[in-house]
């Protein structure tokens, strides 16, 4: 008796569900890492767009938006934007968007940054959509402090040399 194979373009179920577990599980290791230095700092390094992106990294690793340049531009890029937006509508002293309430100048400056973040990556050719989370962190006043702003830009660092390094370490089954 031979083994059946699944018909061809069917999805083999052990390698979805081994690639899936794969995936939770390298995402995992990852943000435990980026949450790990924010206790031992006391510091931000675990925030909401650093989800996106780990997940592209090891759900779609092929996918342009999931190489290491196009992470670091596309948050660099995001972060440098939103605090641009943020300091132009002048809400560097108030209180964060979450906090303070949202007002005309944040839904200004929130929607500004990710037009201009989408506009910046899409000219240079570098999308990276978990960006759009970053400028709006930033850009709503979310993490907006200049130290705050270094400790995302390490979290990227550390996430994408993390990822990379994992990609290499544990590679996906073909």
């Amino acid at each position: 008796m031979t083994a059946s194979r699944p018909a061809a373009g069917a999805p083999d179920r052990g390698r979805s569900t081994s690639g899936a577990i794969r995936a939770g599980l390298l995402c995992l290791v990852v943000l435990v890492l980026a949450g790990a230095v924010g206790l031992a700092t006391r510091q931000p390094w675990l925030f909401p767009s650093l989800g996106p992106t780990v997940m592209l990294f090891f759900t779609a690793p092929r996918q342009p938006s999931s190489r290491p340049l196009n992470t670091l531009v596309g948050h660099l890029v995001a972060i440098a934007v939103g605090y641009g937006c943020l300091l132009v509508f002048g809400l560097s002293s108030a209180a964060p968007a979450p906090t303070g309430g949202l007002t005309v100048p944040y839904v200004a400056a929130g929607a500004l940054s990710v037009a201009v973040t989408t506009v910046v990556l899409q000219l240079v050719r570098l999308p990276h959509p978990p960006a759009g989370a970053s400028t709006l962190i930033v850009s709503l006043g979310i993490l907006s402090a200049p130290v705050q702003l270094l400790d995302m830009v390490g979290a990227v660092l550390l996430v994408t040399a993390a990822g990379w390094a994992l990609q290499r370490l544990v590679p996906a089954r073909s």
